[in-house]
């Protein structure tokens, strides 16, 4: 699926996030997942403390993650557009990646390094997925920041906190284009 005359750089400047609303069926089965999986572990981590891990959520889980998306919006009082917003990408999908900030004691690498790295590993995961040939969205919203969510759903531990939820499939269709920033209004070059 990948064209292998295509430069990394190439790569990286036209790829295109697919709206996890358009990702369907079929999604990747483990053995496609793993390489996926392990470039995504491939990015800096000062240290080699690995502060974070995958969750990969599956067939009945998205929808035992909906059902729970539903029950914790009632419980924190959000109104119904919160509530399908928080469960939609859990009842549409069929299969996500969650990245899981799991901090570890260091003295060489402050928490904010270790997030730095966490953020890494979503965009790698997204664009290993891309590059694989597969479609792939990284979403949050509010389910990735409620505590009563992330733990009970997803088993993450007090000090632990979800970064992204990477949702592959198969891309319905080509997602439009959308505006890209301007590098002359956002890069300043210093040479002195």
């Amino acid at each position: 699926m990948t064209n292998h005359d295509v430069t990394a750089t190439e790569f990286l400047q036209k790829r295109r996030s697919v709206p996890a609303k358009m990702l369907g069926l079929p999604v990747p089965d483990e053995a496609a997942l793993r390489p996926i999986l392990t470039a995504a572990m491939r990015v800096p981590d000062h240290g080699k403390l690995e502060p974070w891990r995958f969750v990969v959520v599956q067939g009945p889980a998205m929808a035992r993650l909906a059902a729970l998306a539903h029950r914790r919006a009632a419980d924190l009082g959000l109104d119904a557009e919160q509530s399908a917003k928080g469960a939609s990408q859990y009842e549409a999908g069929h299969l996500a990646v969650v990245v899981v900030f799991s901090p570890k004691p260091s003295e060489k690498a402050p928490p904010a390094e270790q997030l730095l790295s966490t953020g890494a590993a979503c965009v790698s995961l997204l664009n290993a997925a891309l590059a694989a040939g597969w479609g792939a969205n990284w979403l949050t919203g509010w389910t990735a920041h409620d505590r009563g969510f992330a733990e009970e759903g997803l088993g993450l531990a007090p000090e632990e906190s979800v970064a992204g939820v990477i949702h592959i499939g198969t891309a319905a269709k080509t997602p439009p284009e959308r505006p890209r920033p301007d590098p002359d209004a956002l890069v300043q070059w210093v040479s002195e």
